[in-house]
């Protein structure tokens, strides 16, 4: 038995046995117990992606074999294995942070009901990334789907039937303020069924030119499939799976069902199974059914750039922290749907190295995302449970409350804001270095694409900066704006731990990126058919393979620089990254986050030391109070509050907000002075204007159509008939 079957059995035994413990231990374990056993499967997880991943022959097995349909086979290649670690790596941290999170659904939910409901979504993720035939990929996406759906709508579905006493603070938390709305769970089942059914009729249309339902003979038939088959899977499948990653235009249910889920939930919501339609788009086209032309890698460019600035508008503009986070997650998902596209247009044109850079960024992203966007969630739960409200125009000088809180947060708004020396700041640095790659292209029509997306993501790139500037100096820095905030309190050790964790890995993923790079190239190679690591990562250090077949004044000149620093004491190739050209132009972009982190940390040194040695010069320094202009003390009503600083793009963006404002106004004195004002803003989504509303009007109309002709007549039915019936035979006689 090999070492990846022992550790799968392990796991499931593991998800098993944690679901009869919870219903064997007393209700007020069941935190406990889905932290340490959860955590402990997230760990064996963890080690099977790592296995699947290096391992030079992926892990297969048939399960059963049905003879109407075939064998249930599971296979692990290093692509299932990259999505099998990052699962786990959220599921540990959300574990971790389930122990103080379940705590406030124990007593008024049937938290051994969400235990069930966790570790069967948690093997159903697994099982949908090891599947390798489309029954088992199908029934495993459903089972997840489903479980997503009864995990988002548990607070209002299952309460629990034996009161018990609930502590006051916890009923302080939005989850037990807000009524009963089963909207969002609905809206997300729904969805998600369309999707479902897309991506089914799309892989049962490959299927049915290949003979079989394994993926391995799917791959095979690729490359005699017609032109216009491949078009009909590539939009089957791409919007299909695209519900699940929250791409425009089906991402209408993703903002309101990460508000309504349960806190513990949110962040596997967001950080693993968002990542599962992201994989069923690699896994069909660059794997299954790699594109031939650059339409695909088009389609996939326009969309994540739409997804991606859509996203951030949103989330700029929004003020309760976990829905702004939510359209985060859409423009995210959007960014690495641009690199996905990017890797398309350049293996169409014959470019593998360049496919295998935008494949590899495109999954650095992704890993990035998952990471950041994990702890940020968890930080949003922790906030909102110590302070009863998400509204960032209710909190602030929370990091003076909440201080542990506030700095692995403030790592992960800088991970996301992509900053150095955090990893979102590698992953979109790569990004656009890989958009200017387009020169290379000999089409006019492709280069006016990636110039006019590229320009997206720079805007994309600005508007995130002043987002998540907003969400961490409105919630933490200033003076509280409520009593909330003035009475919120540090969390529990369990949480803190989860951030922490989860924050040192957005840290060593900026500061050591070309460790990275080497992992993901095993990931991308059998993609691609090209190495993005040897394209990326030079062999400056003396003791790395490849070393000596470098240009002796190339090498030489970056020495100087410093290249090879840190080759005594760390493996690898090297900690430069840079992409070689011609030898007109033999660096095409460069760059060294390792050593960045280096000068800054001296930049701040010799900053300190620097104004520490003037002040201690003789110089005195005199102490007196600032002028006030006569105010006392600033009141919280007198600060800048989220809505104030989002306001601006609110403004320069109106024509896409398009908001409804309803004014009442109350006048005396003949009507020339007022003495009351109040406004009312209500926004459509964007989404919702110009797909949902125009297809609900279309519906509405056939239904009118169609209800009209019920007159209840006979002659009129009768008529019916007969126009069926010539209708049947006209096209008899013609077809």
């Amino acid at each position: 038995m090999s070492l990846s079957t022992i550790l799968l059995v392990l796991f499931v035994l593991l998800c098993v046995g944690g679901v009869i413990l919870s219903f064997v231990q007393r209700v007020e374990r069941s935190p406990k117990i889905v932290a340490s056993v959860s955590g402990t499967a997230a760990v064996i997880m963890i080690w099977l992606g790592a296995v699947s991943i290096v391992s030079p022959v992926p892990f297969r097995a048939v399960l059963w074999n049905i003879p109407s349909i075939g064998p249930i086979l599971l296979r692990a290649d290093p692509l299932s294995g990259l999505f099998l670690l990052l699962t786990g790596v959220v599921f540990l941290a959300a574990s971790i942070f389930a122990a103080n999170a379940l705590v406030s659904l124990v007593g008024r939910y049937n938290v051994r009901v969400y235990a069930v409901f966790h570790f069967a979504l948690f093997i159903s993720i697994v099982w949908l990334l090891i599947a390798s035939d489309v029954f088992s990929f199908l029934i495993a996406w459903e089972l997840m789907s489903i479980l997503c759906y009864l995990l988002v709508s548990f607070p209002t579905s299952l309460p629990n039937r034996t009161s018990q006493p609930i502590d006051a603070k916890l009923l302080r938390t939005s989850e037990h303020q807000e009524e009963p709305n089963t909207k969002p769970g609905y809206l997300l089942l729904a969805t998600g069924e369309v999707g479902a059914l897309a991506t089914a009729v799309g892989l049962l249309l490959l299927a049915v030119g290949a003979g079989s339902l394994d993926f391995a003979g799917l791959k095979a038939v690729a490359p005699s499939v017609s032109e216009s088959v491949r078009w009909w899977v590539f939009l089957l499948t791409f919007f299909g799976f695209g519900v699940k990653a929250g791409l425009v235009p089906v991402n209408f249910w993703l903002p309101t069902a990460y508000t309504a889920a349960p806190t513990p939930f949110v962040p596997v919501l967001a950080g693993a199974t968002l990542n599962l339609g992201l994989y069923g788009i690699f896994r069909v086209n660059a794997d299954l059914l790699p594109a031939t032309s650059a339409g695909p890698g088009i389609v996939a460019l326009v969309i994540g750039t739409l997804s991606a600035l859509v996203g951030i508008l949103y989330a700029t503009t929004d003020n309760d922290l976990k829905t702004l986070l939510a359209h985060s997650s859409i423009e995210n998902a959007g960014v690495i749907t641009v690199s996905l596209g990017a890797g398309l247009v350049f293996a169409a044109a014959e470019k593998p190295i360049l496919a295998a850079i935008a494949f590899l960024v495109a999954l650095y992203h992704l890993t990035n995302h998952s990471i950041y966007k994990t702890l940020l969630f968890i930080g949003a739960g922790v906030i909102e449970r110590s302070t009863g409200t998400r509204s960032l125009d209710l909190l602030g000088g929370l990091i003076r409350r909440m201080p542990w809180t506030a700095a692995a947060f403030l790592a992960g708004t800088l991970s996301i804001a992509a900053l150095p020396p955090f990893n979102g700041f590698v992953s979109e640095w790569l990004t656009l270095q890989t958009f200017l790659r387009s020169a290379e292209l000999s089409s006019i029509g492709s280069k006016i694409v990636f110039a006019l997306c590229g320009a997206g993501l720079a805007l994309t790139a600005a508007l995130a900066v002043t987002c998540f500037v907003k969400v961490f100096a409105m919630g933490f820095l200033g003076v509280s704006r409520s009593d909330q905030a003035e009475e919120a309190t540090e969390s529990g050790s369990t949480a803190l731990i989860a951030m922490g964790f989860l924050a040192a890995l957005c840290l060593l993923l900026g500061v050591f990126p070309t460790y990275a790079i080497a992992l993901l190239d095993g990931v991308i190679k059998p993609l691609s058919h090209a190495s993005a690591s040897a394209a990326l990562v030079p062999p400056f250090f003396a003791t790395a393979p490849g070393h000596t077949e470098l240009p002796s004044a190339f090498a030489g000149e970056f020495h100087d620089l410093g290249a090879q620093t840190g080759q005594t004491v760390l493996p690898g190739p090297g900690l430069v990254i840079l992409h070689r050209g011609g030898a007109a132009n033999p660096v095409v972009f460069a760059g060294a986050p390792t050593y960045l982190i280096i000068v800054l940390a001296a930049l701040l040194l010799v900053t300190f030391f620097a104004v520490r040695l003037a002040l201690a010069k003789g110089r005195s320094v005199t102490k007196r109070p600032c002028w006030d202009g006569g105010i006392l003390r600033l009141l919280p009503e007198m600060t800048y509050t989220a809505t104030g600083f989002s306001n601006p793009v609110r403004v320069i963006f109106q024509a896409i907000f398009r908001p409804t404002i309803t004014e009442n106004t109350r006048q005396t004195v003949a009507q020339h002075f007022r003495t009351a004002i109040h406004r009312e803003r209500e926004e459509v989504h964007i989404v919702e204007r110009f797909v949902l509303k125009p297809f609900h009007e279309l519906a509405l109309r056939f239904a009118y159509l169609v209800a009209r002709m019920h007159q209840g007549r006979i002659n009129a039915y009768t008529g019916y008939v007969l126009v069926a019936l010539l209708c049947a035979l006209l096209l008899g006689l013609f077809l």
